[in-house]
């Protein structure tokens, strides 16, 4: 089915250099808004020790760590990144989710007040694209784990008065909301009647739903009962990961098409290739003895040059070629391109990002395969951002009407 639907691909594919099609890829990326349903920058800075006491990261200027800054960004064209207001599951436990998630929305708004000339808040599509035309960086939030809201249905409006546009149900337990993909307890049998509550409440307020990190019973569960199209936030097609239930399988992916939703692509090679956890325990071995037979430290010239050259040789993670064959995969099973986009999880997947693929900076090696592949310029522009836009154009829609 693939080969069909990308039949309709310009001369460019055969026409253009390889070189002349990464000039294209990069004109593209900066052509069009691009969006990123999913960066963990707020959580980067609370891990960092920054708080609502203790200033905020520099972004603005390039940083050694992470996968996030401004001047990466906008070398990768990247324009809207739903900056993550993560929860981890233990708040489940102890309590204080909502308070951390209001810090974290606090510390991201802090961005766009130190920097206004680079950053700045965006609450909606037309928000986007206004911050683009004036060459700003949009700080859209989606919150990861429903936490925060699973004891007070009253939360719910409380965190999309406060900016978050989409809700990732639960995370990596089940919670009061539903069951996780990663949780064997299975709770509720997917939704709770509670979590009923909270994927309407979503919908009457304009709070896109996602999937991500949901069990399976879940999922079907929302695509029933959901008003308006759902996303997936950071997932990818579980073809290609068999037994990981946090990739949603094909009849899923079919389903969530069908409900005119959008799977934005998980870029942790975890994520990508069954296989890479094999292969990145035999290359971490192999260094770690390395090293230790050498008596040296990775920081040791000698130990870098290795390294680079063993690396090169042995690459152990995904790359630019296995994200594509995820956004390949959804095309030949939702029919065409209008129901996926880009969730790389960047600042939150480690050091398990494919080669080519390591932050921000280089989302148009990505659109380069794309284009290689047969994708048109208007399949490009919809995997980066209109595909999310109709989603968050139609959740906002379903509110306005309720």
């Amino acid at each position: 089915m693939l080969a069909l639907i990308l039949c309709a691909c310009t001369p460019e594919k055969t026409e253009l250099t390889d070189a002349e099609l990464m000039e294209k890829a990069k004109e593209l990326a900066h052509k069009y808004i691009m969006v990123d349903g999913h960066v963990d920058l707020p959580y980067r800075m609370q891990v960092g020790g920054f708080t609502l006491r203790r200033g905020a990261l520099d972004v603005s200027v390039r940083t050694d760590g992470g996968n996030f800054d401004f001047p990466r960004t906008k070398e990768g064209g990247l324009d809207a990144p739903f900056m993550s207001i993560y929860i981890p599951a233990r708040y489940q436990r102890t309590g204080g989710a909502a308070e951390l998630a209001d810090s974290l929305i606090s510390m991201t708004e802090r961005l766009t007040q130190k920097w206004p000339d680079k950053f700045a808040m965006a609450y909606s599509p037309d928000d986007v694209e206004r911050n683009f035309s004036k060459g700003l960086i949009s700080l859209p939030m989606g919150m990861e784990n429903g936490a925060p809201v699973e004891n007070d249905i009253a939360k719910v409006e409380h965190f999309f008065k406060r900016g978050v546009r989409y809700i990732t149900l639960t995370h990596g337990r089940d919670n009061k909301i539903c069951d996780s993909s990663y949780d064997t307890t299975r709770t509720h049998g997917g939704l709770s009647d509670y979590g009923k509550q909270v994927v309407s409440e979503m919908n009457r307020l304009g709070i896109m739903v996602d999937i991500s990190h949901v069990s399976d019973d879940t999922f079907w569960q929302v695509m029933d009962l959901a008003k308006a199209p759902a996303i997936a936030s950071h997932s990818s097609a579980r073809k290609f990961t068999p037994g990981f239930e946090r990739n949603m399988n094909d009849d899923m992916i079919k389903k969530l098409g069908e409900e005119d939703g959008v799977i934005m692509i998980n870029f942790g090679s975890s994520f990508l290739d069954s296989a890479y956890r094999a292969r990145k325990s035999k290359y971490d071995e192999h260094v770690i003895n390395w090293l230790a037979d050498n008596e040296l430290t990775r920081d040791d010239p000698k130990a870098r040059s290795y390294l680079k050259e063993y690396t090169k040789n042995n690459d152990p993670w995904a790359n630019v070629a296995t994200v594509a064959d995820h956004i390949d995969h959804v095309v030949a099973i939702t029919g065409g391109t209008d129901n996926v986009g880009f969730g790389s999880d960047f600042d939150g997947v480690g050091d398990s990002l494919p080669t080519g693929l390591k932050d921000v900076s280089q989302y148009p090696n990505l659109i380069f395969e794309l284009l290689k592949r047969g994708y048109t310029e208007e399949d490009i522009a919809k995997i980066c951002y209109k595909n999310v836009f109709r989603v968050w154009r139609a959740v906002e829609k379903v509110a306005a009407n309720s």
